[in-house]
């Protein structure tokens, strides 16, 4: 990046300001009317100009005003956007709406989407709470009919998973739930590795074959980087004028949707164990061309260690970076207080 000078920077800022109210190109006599600049119009050509050899403005047409480049957006993101919080009021409307929500986790999920989206007016994701390492908070087995059984896997961290089961021969509920009950007492709070240890233990082929079975959907869990996805606001990006050319937006939201990639994203930001804090990815960072026309702004939440999940927002460039940045922040800080006092409640091993 260049040095630049704080006049240089100030104009920076404002051209960024303009742009994104108004996606107009920037002109010189219009920063100076507009914001009552103690240095004339053809001192901020000068500048300007500056701005744009160094790369941080670029001029679409010879006779238009100038508009910020990537680099432009990313120096103001690092260097001139400062910290920015969310107006109490706003603060508390949300806690209050997630607080009415009470313990119930995936109400928060599809809460933070909303929160997310009409904040920042952009496409918003959460992941669910994932366990970084599945251990068993409890199972339970329900007859259905015939020989089918129910099997519900539920994690610490809130994460379920269920698969239908064909027995070979009917068994009855009674006999099913103090299966479930001996695995629960075997098993709580245990992981794959621990359970496999007490195979042996198993006295009978149906505790055999659940002990097995709940190993297996316990690794299948290890497996996965990220629970269920929530979206919203995908109208959002859809209604920015950036959007409009043909292939732009369906390259985003084809990118949006798709979890393969999303989970490449994630692994190599947010859900990444040598990272924390918000990551900015301006016009997809040479590596996902899908996202050249975007900005994401992500974060991870919960309790490190034990349960985690990743939030973010997806819009132009041309994105209000403070605000999305402090709304994602706030977002991710309430959500990862939420987890962590519901696991204490629970009387979990929270690791701080």
């Amino acid at each position: 990046m260049s040095e630049l000078t704080e006049r240089q920077k100030l104009i920076l800022a404002l051209v960024i300001r303009e742009y994104v109210e108004q996606v107009n190109p920037v002109g010189s006599k219009s920063l100076v009317d507009d914001y009552a600049l103690n240095f004339s119009p053809a001192t901020v050509r000068n500048e300007m100009a500056f701005l744009t050899e160094a790369g941080y403005l670029q001029q679409p047409h010879t006779s238009a005003g100038r508009i910020p480049t990537e680099e432009g957006y990313r120096y103001f993101v690092s260097q001139l956007m400062g910290r920015a919080s969310l107006p109490s009021e706003t603060r508390h409307t949300i806690q209050h709406q997630f607080y009415q929500a009470r313990t119930d986790i995936d109400q928060w999920m599809r809460l933070a989407a909303s929160v997310l989206a009409r904040q920042s007016r952009g496409a918003s994701l959460v992941t669910s709470l994932h366990p970084e390492h599945a251990r068993l908070k409890h199972v339970e087995l329900i007859a259905t009919r015939g020989w089918q059984v129910l099997m519900v896997l539920v994690l610490e961290g809130g994460e379920i998973r269920q698969q239908m089961l064909k027995l070979g021969e009917p068994v009855s509920q009674e006999k099913l739930s103090a299966t479930a009950g001996w695995v629960n007492e075997l098993s709580e709070k245990k992981d794959a590795g621990e359970i496999s240890a007490l195979m042996s233990r198993a006295d009978d082929d149906l505790k055999r074959d659940i002990l097995q079975l709940t190993i297996d959907e316990m690794q299948r869990s290890d497996d996965v980087l990220a629970g269920d996805i929530y979206r919203d606001g995908l109208a959002n990006v859809l209604a920015e004028p950036e959007f409009s050319a043909p292939g732009v937006a369906h390259r985003a939201l084809r990118f949006w949707e798709e979890r393969s990639q999303l989970e490449d994203l994630l692994s190599q930001t947010v859900l990444s164990p040598e990272t924390s804090g918000i990551h900015v990815l301006i016009g997809g960072e040479g590596t996902w061309e899908d996202l050249s026309d975007c900005a994401v702004v992500l974060s991870r939440y919960g309790v490190p260690g034990v349960a985690t999940g990743a939030l973010g927002v997806l819009g132009p460039t041309r994105m209000p970076y403070a605000q999305t940045i402090s709304t994602v922040q706030f977002v991710a800080n309430l959500l990862s207080d939420l987890v962590g006092d519901t696991l204490s409640d629970e009387r979990y091993d929270v690791k701080q």
